[in-house]
Order: C-alpha cells, then structure tokens, then sequence
C-alpha cells in the first residue's frame, strides 16, 4: 500500500556515488515516490539509467505535467528546475538559485507547501549550502529533516551547512539511510505541523553614503539587478527582482569569481591594447618618428598596467564564506568523534 509520505533528496558534488548507495539498499517495495535534484546545470544526464541500474526501483528524468507514484524515482532533468504542485510535477526554467539549475531548494520548498507533515528531506554530499533552506521549510511544515553525515561524506559543506543552520530529525552515515528512510515510509510517520510562518523580509538597511560612500545597493552576480537582503530563519539571503536567490556564502562565491572575470577581462584588453599600440608604430612611416615613439610607450604603458592588474588578480583575497565553511566542517568533525 502506498504511503502518503514523499522523500526529496538534493546532493551536489560527490552526489553521484552517494545516491547510487542509497537507491542500492532500498526495497523494490519501497511505498513512496522520490525525486532527485543533482547539480548537474544544463550538462547531458545519464543518472536515471545509473540510479535503475543500482537498485530495484525505477528511475527516470521528470517530466513537466508528471503525475508522482510511489515506487518511481523522479531525477531533475538538465538545466530546469523541478517542483511539485498540487502534487504534480512542474518543470521550469526560471532563475538560478544558489548559482545552480536545477536547485535543491525549490524542490524542497514545494514538497513542504505541497506535503506538511509527510516530507521528507534528505541533504547529501555537496560544495556550499544548496538545500539548507528549503530543508528548513520542511522542518517548519512538520516534515523530516535528515542529513547525510558530514564526516561520512566526500563533499561535507551541504550536510555541514544543514546540520547548522536546522534541527535535525536524523544526521547518519549514508549506510544507514536506506532502512531509516524505508522506516518512516512504511511507518507513514506522523508529526505535529509546525506553525511557524516564514519570516518576512527584513527592510534594507540605512546607508549614510555621504559618510561612507558605499554603494547604494549590492547587485545580482547574474544579471546585475539589485539585491535586497533577507532572512530566513537564522540563514542570510540575497535575492534581485529577477529572481535569482543566494544564500550568503553562495553570494560572496559568485560575487569573488565575477570580480575575477571583469578584472581578467580588464587584463585581456590591456594586452591587446598593447598589441595594437605595438603594430601601428611599426607601421608607421619613418618620417613621423615622433609618432611612432608616442606608440611604443602606450605600448609599454598598456602591458605595465596589464603586468600590475594580474599581479592584484593572483594575490591571495580574503574569503571568510570558505573559512566559515571550514569551521563547520571541523566542528562536525569534532561532533561526530
């Protein structure tokens, strides 16, 4: 008998080999649906045929209009997000979360709207913090939250980052969660629905610009609108008009390797503006020397300036988003000893 009970799984790096184990060691009676996101962005898919291949339960991309079965393992096609609504799946290409499509949060999200009380959310290997969010609307909605063990898993910083920032139901070695989460299906697990509503967005904050000169507002790594910070729970979140969303740690990521991208772009035109300086005082006529001389040293100037901006680019920057991730890490690791 089916059970009314949906599980939500979304992993990143290291995922693969994860969900392999997991979809191994669940029965062929497994009585509820699962769906899958993997960070895998718009890249070809084989982990359908990888998840039937490893264990008994069929496996397959969603499709938009899907309607979910238990016994069917529904995997986030390449480059569309996949919710449920009105427990149907839908498919979407909207705006990056997290810098990922498909992201683990709107799928989290819509099951806890969708299912309450009878969501379940897992946290797998992965880089940053994808799914802590919307494993908190989860948690919130009464469902089950669980989290693969950091120090069990190749990719800790997802896990780490859940264990932080939500309470836990269960946080266990990859091995364990086959018979826990065939458990609670089965069991049809039962919890009273939390009434916490989701927090509003805070006001953005007061800048006295003429004593300061900030600037008036930060912008969307992605598509450059403006960004207006939020809090969910006790998780920072940036999010533009457009509807891009981050996660803080995920903001300042994105934000160092667009900065890095403009300041190499800078580089590359220097150099060609070097190049370019270079060739017309080589063809410049002998009688105008003066000339000439004016283009080899715009010539120099360019690949000075060029040499000092890779230098600043190469030099070691300060990126507390990574160290407060590694603290995490450590005190998981500590945790678990």
């Amino acid at each position: 008998m089916a059970s009314s009970s949906i599980v939500a799984i979304g992993a990143s790096a290291g995922g693969v080999v994860a969900l392999r184990s997991l979809v191994a060691g669940l029965p062929a009676t497994f009585p509820a649906p699962i769906l899958i996101v993997l960070h895998i962005g718009a890249h070809r898919s084989e982990l359908p045929s990888i998840l039937s291949g490893a264990g008994p339960i069929p496996a397959k991309h969603a499709r938009d209009g899907d309607a979910i079965q238990a016994g069917q393992i529904y995997v986030a096609p390449p480059d569309r997000h996949m919710i449920v609504v009105d427990k149907v799946i839908r498919l979407s290409r909207g705006p990056k979360e997290n810098c990922a499509r498909p992201a683990v949060d709107p799928l989290f999200r819509s099951v806890s709207e969708n299912y309450g009380k009878d969501a379940i959310g897992v946290v797998l290997s992965g880089n940053l913090n994808d799914g802590t969010v919307g494993l908190l609307d989860i948690k919130r909605a009464g469902g089950i939250a669980i989290a693969q063990a950091a120090y069990d898993a190749a990719y800790p910083d997802m896990p780490t980052s859940a264990a932080s920032y939500v309470k836990l139901d269960y946080c266990l070695p990859l091995a364990d969660l086959p018979n826990l989460l065939t458990s609670l299906v089965q069991e049809n697990h039962k919890k009273e629905a939390a009434l916490t509503k989701r927090l509003p967005p805070s006001p953005p904050d007061t800048v006295d610009s003429g004593v300061f000169e900030r600037p008036v507002t930060v912008t969307c790594p992605d598509c450059g609108g403006a960004l207006q910070r939020y809090e969910h729970g006790s998780i920072v979140k940036f999010g533009c008009h457009t509807g891009h969303t981050y996660t803080a740690e995920v903001m300042a990521s994105a934000q160092f390797d667009e900065m890095e991208k403009v300041m190499r772009a800078a580089i590359r035109f220097l150099n060609e503006r070097a190049e370019f300086c270079l060739q017309m005082a080589e063809c410049s006529l002998p009688a105008k020397s003066d000339l000439a001389a004016e283009w080899h040293q715009a010539s120099k100037q360019a690949l000075d300036r060029a040499y000092k901006l890779r230098d600043l680019v190469e030099q070691d920057w300060l990126t507390p988003e990574t160290a407060a991730i590694a603290i995490g890490v450590q005190t998981s690791k500590t945790l678990a000893n």
